[in-house]
């Protein structure tokens, strides 16, 4: 393999890694801040139980996320030079306010918030992880605004060769972040909600902490269902936003090579992607169009046409992605979101019906459910990024040309190698303290953090009765 192959396995690598944390923190800070709110409406001592012991999961997990995001960065510089000198002037803006402003703000009140217990009142703790939750989905919107730039460039104009921002507005306010933001903060919601029912169902099967669970689950199950059809519902806004600026990405996710006028839809497809071709096809007449234009017409072109539209437009090359990833994690990623959509409506039904316990079966898929939401995220992202093919910049900066010039095969396979092995290690020992404490439940986390209380209020309002 070539470097150039080489240096986008390393960061595709590196970023699914690092994305297998970030939405659960997104999902789960908002949760616990949640929780802890109730705790202080309430004043019942289960909330306050309920804070600690899926904070202590959130903290496991922010962790190990600012660990993976830290590596990403130097990339840029390291195997990515060409892209960041052409770039840098745009790119760098919002990675340089995310850090100073969102990262300051929500490492600085999770510090708060862990040694915070018995040093603030209820109040005050809860309003650090507030701002640590806010400052966590603020981060990912400047990292999102960053991306949105390579996925649709705007506000920058060619000076000596480089990209130059000329309306900080209209870079902030790029159309694509109004798509793509809300997407990741629901999906982060999906996550945190799933990790939190799979790991309630756990207790529950074994009838421990029912009281702590039972509340987990209630509230894990109405954040699913709201989360998940909000995703489902702007993901595909972003397909048709996807259909006007990027057609090439939906065209190799549907497996679609010529332009159809109805377009259909793919169930399944087997393609030749040496003669650009399908070898067998089983596909949905007009279902393309009416997920493309919400009518069962309308054009969709497709990947052979557009292959001849860009060589016109940029010149020679290959236009066409890699169809097999982006067709098959489309495919993941829908899936996985419609599986949780069922599942999240079944255990919001199981609550509704106090009948949580009685259904062990469907507990125990709700355990192992807590791996979809990954799935669909790491597809989604796969998807976003590998359709983008040949572009770093959509339309301006090719792969090969992004490339740092001194980095050679041989340097690239070290440091590849070194981070699959040292990601190993901390993906191993993440899921080991993650799996501890979860499977140990409160108890567990109160024994950790024994000693710790917090200063109790005069009087705290309640909005249910101490029976409830």
């Amino acid at each position: 393999m070539d470097a150039l192959i080489l240096a986008r396995l390393q960061f595709a690598i590196t970023t699914v890694y690092h994305f297998f944390f970030v939405p659960l923190t997104l999902g789960l800070s908002i949760l616990v801040a949640v929780i802890e709110t109730l705790y202080v409406r309430t004043g019942l001592d289960v909330y306050r139980r309920m804070a600690r012991f899926w904070g202590k999961l959130f903290v496991i997990n922010f962790a190990m996320g600012v660990v993976t995001g830290i590596v990403q960065e130097f990339q840029f510089g390291m195997n990515w030079s060409e892209y960041s000198r052409f770039v840098g002037d745009i790119f760098g803006a919002p990675l340089a306010i995310e850090a100073l402003l969102a990262f300051f703000l929500e490492s600085t009140f999770l510090g708060v918030w862990i040694f915070g217990w018995k040093r603030l009142s209820p109040g005050l703790h809860a309003a650090a992880m507030w701002l640590v939750a806010i400052g966590s989905n603020i981060s990912a919107l400047w990292i999102l605004i960053a991306n949105s730039f390579m996925q649709q460039p705007v506000g920058y104009q060619i000076v000596d060769g480089r990209a130059v921002m000329t309306d900080f507005a209209a870079v902030v306010l790029n159309p694509n972040i109004w798509y793509q933001f809300p997407h990741t903060l629901m999906a982060g919601l999906v996550t945190g909600a799933f990790f939190m029912l799979g790991i309630s169902a756990y207790h529950l099967l074994r009838d421990h902490e029912t009281d702590v669970f039972r509340r987990s689950f209630q509230i894990a199950s109405l954040v699913a269902v709201l989360a998940s059809v909000m995703v489902a519902m702007n993901g595909h806004s972003q397909a048709q936003h996807m259909v006007e600026t990027q057609p090439m990405k939906m065209a190799a996710a549907e497996a679609l090579w010529e332009s159809e006028d109805p377009a259909s839809f793919s169930l399944f497809t087997i393609g030749d992607m040496r003669n650009r071709r399908d070898v067998f096809a089983i596909r949905l007449p007009g279902l393309l169009s009416l997920l493309s234009y919400n009518q069962l017409y309308g054009e969709v072109r497709g990947m052979n046409d557009l292959q001849a539209e860009y060589e016109a437009k940029y010149g020679p090359g290959d236009y066409i992605p890699p169809a097999v990833i982006p067709y098959w994690s489309f495919r993941g990623m829908v899936g996985a979101g419609f599986a949780m959509i069922g599942l999240s409506f079944y255990a919001l039904f199981m609550v509704m019906g106090d009948m949580i316990q009685a259904r062990p079966a469907v507990l125990k898929i709700l355990v192992w459910a807590i791996i979809l939401p990954y799935i669909a995220n790491t597809a989604g992202w796969l998807l976003t990024e590998v359709g983008r093919f040949p572009w770093v910049v959509f339309g301006l900066v090719r792969l090969e040309d992004g490339l740092s010039q001194v980095v050679s095969s041989g340097m690239l396979w070290v440091s590849l190698i070194g981070y699959i092995l040292i990601y190993g290690l901390l993906i191993f020992a993440t899921i080991y303290l993650l799996r501890k404490f979860a499977r140990g439940g409160p108890a567990l986390t109160d024994n950790h953090e024994s000693g710790e209380g917090e200063t109790q209020p005069a009087e705290m309002p309640s909005l249910v009765s101490a029976q409830d």
